[in-house]
């Protein structure tokens, strides 16, 4: 990895954990952890968004890499701009921080599981954090793990969204039953945490 894609990474990560503790303080401000104190907020926010936004960048650079493509991560300004303006002016968080660039032949197959790669580690990153909350649920840490748990179901279900240059419509290509499987267990999972 070379220095512009971990530049590239960390400033993505800071810009969209800031829009999601505007959106923990915005909304849960009520609760215990984040009454007027957006260092909490930011806490959590930063290891739901590190779990959920750099593993499922990852994911589709590590699984690229295996099928013999380059891959990089490259940031998107204008995708981190329009999130934070979204999470502050209209209460909601359209994240388009930037995208693994992929360079090397795929078969169509390939390029699926690529695809499929962020959405799943969303997905298993959020089951595991929601078992955590669960056997934890009295601390601190448990309302961690519980609002990370909600970041890593959120990114996965946007990601499977079958628009556009998103995630979820190369893998509806490549297999719409599988597409079908993981959409419908990450709005599951958004719903039950």
């Amino acid at each position: 990895m070379n220095r512009n894609e971990i530049r590239d990474l960390l400033i993505s990560w800071l810009t969209i954990s800031i829009a999601f503790t505007w959106l923990l303080h915005f909304y849960l401000s009520s609760y215990f952890l984040f009454p007027n104190n957006f260092v909490n907020a930011f806490i959590v926010s930063a290891i739901g968004t590190g779990t959920g936004f750099i593993m499922h960048e990852m994911g589709h650079r590590m699984v690229a890499q295996h099928f013999g493509a380059h891959a990089e991560f490259r940031m998107w300004s204008f995708g981190l701009i329009f999130a934070l303006i979204s999470a502050f002016v209209f209460k909601i968080i359209f994240a388009a921080p930037g995208a693994v660039y992929i360079s090397g032949h795929l078969t169509r197959r390939q390029n699926g599981l690529v695809s499929i790669a962020g959405p799943l580690i969303n997905f298993v990153t959020g089951i595991c954090f929601l078992l955590l909350s669960f056997i934890i649920s009295d601390t601190t840490i448990g309302l961690i793990v519980g609002y990370g748990a909600i970041i890593n179901f959120w990114l996965g279900l946007f990601n499977m969204l079958p628009i556009g240059p998103l995630d979820g419509k190369k893998v509806f290509i490549w297999n719409p039953k599988i597409w079908a499987v993981l959409f419908v267990l990450l709005i599951f999972f958004v719903f039950l945490s």
